[in-house]
């Protein structure tokens, strides 16, 4: 083996050599007098000439950048939550009243929300509620204001509630987004979804439509959501549901989703609903929290719909 401009050390030089770094290297991290630091680190530059050993250059401390946003994501048609000519919502947002005793109980039902998800590494969640009227729409509306204040994430809110959609009622918006259409594969989802600053999307619906279970179960469905999550890459994505012992839509869409988010009012909900909805997940699917509405005596109960 060839070796070109290199000065050969035998293994007693080198062994003597190590030593004498090792000594000098104490010496210097000991508290010494300036004369005395000088000279050690005189040394040790000469030691390392002698071994050809690079000085040690402290790793700059790393910096997490924010994951930069998707492409298809920044070319969403964005819009202000507040309604033009100053129309307030018709529910209780968390961002009017960050005060709040609501606000405050759904900041915590999302950080719970989020460390399930990422722990299992799912992002799929339905929001429904055993029965109408419980308030599905309002939490899931309430839920993707709180997540999507977290800094660089994204959160895409679906309102799939095809029987009384409300999502757009909910913010202040009038009804508008062909759900129906979309989910048939007729848009693509940049013509769909609507972006709400860096990390909120919507994909709202202006009608109800009267074959909501089949359009949920179509295989055409399947791919579309597939292709809007490969697109847009959410952290979380919310799926608005319609109450799960009225009608089939959400167990025709289990197949699409990781977890199921209920929804209880504290007024009308019993045990019984919750164990009626169990049976309907079954195994599969499973049921990540119950959230009560409208609770007896709770501070929140001002805030229930």
């Amino acid at each position: 083996m060839a070796i070109h401009d290199a000065k050969l050390v035998s293994d007693a030089e080198m062994s003597s050599t190590m030593a004498k770094l090792d000594k000098i290297e104490r010496m210097s991290k000991q508290p010494a007098k300036p004369f005395r630091r000088k000279a050690a680190l005189k040394a040790a530059a000469k030691a390392r000439r002698v071994t050809g050993a690079k000085p040690v250059t402290p790793a700059a401390p790393r910096i997490q950048l924010p994951a930069a946003l998707p492409e298809p994501w920044l070319r969403l048609e964005e819009i202000a939550l507040e309604a033009p000519g100053g129309k307030t919502a018709s529910l209780p947002l968390v961002n009017r009243f960050r005060g709040a005793p609501a606000t405050r109980a759904f900041d915590v039902l999302r950080t719970r929300l989020l460390q399930t998800l990422k722990a299992r590494g799912w992002r799929r969640v339905a929001v429904a509620a055993p029965t109408r009227g419980c308030g599905a729409t309002f939490t899931a509306v309430n839920l993707a204001l709180s997540l999507a204040r977290v800094p660089d994430s994204r959160t895409v809110l679906m309102d799939l509630n095809l029987r009384e959609p409300g999502v757009a009622k909910a913010l202040g918006r009038a009804p508008s987004g062909d759900m129906r259409g979309f989910l048939k594969g007729n848009l693509r989802v940049t013509d769909h979804l609507l972006r709400c600053g860096q990390s909120l999307a919507l994909g709202l619906s202006d009608r109800p439509a009267v074959d909501a279970a089949e359009l949920l179960q179509a295989p055409v469905c399947a791919g579309v959501l597939d292709a809007m999550i490969l697109d847009m890459n959410p952290d979380v994505v919310l799926y608005d549901l319609p109450a799960m012992l009225a009608h089939d839509d959400l167990s025709g869409f289990l197949p699409q989703i990781d977890g199921v988010l209920l929804v209880a009012d504290g007024t009308r909900t019993t045990a019984a609903h919750i164990r009626a909805c169990e049976r309907v997940l079954g195994e599969d699917v499973p049921l990540l929290g119950v959230a009560l509405n409208r609770a007896r005596g709770s501070d929140n109960e001002a805030f229930a719909v």
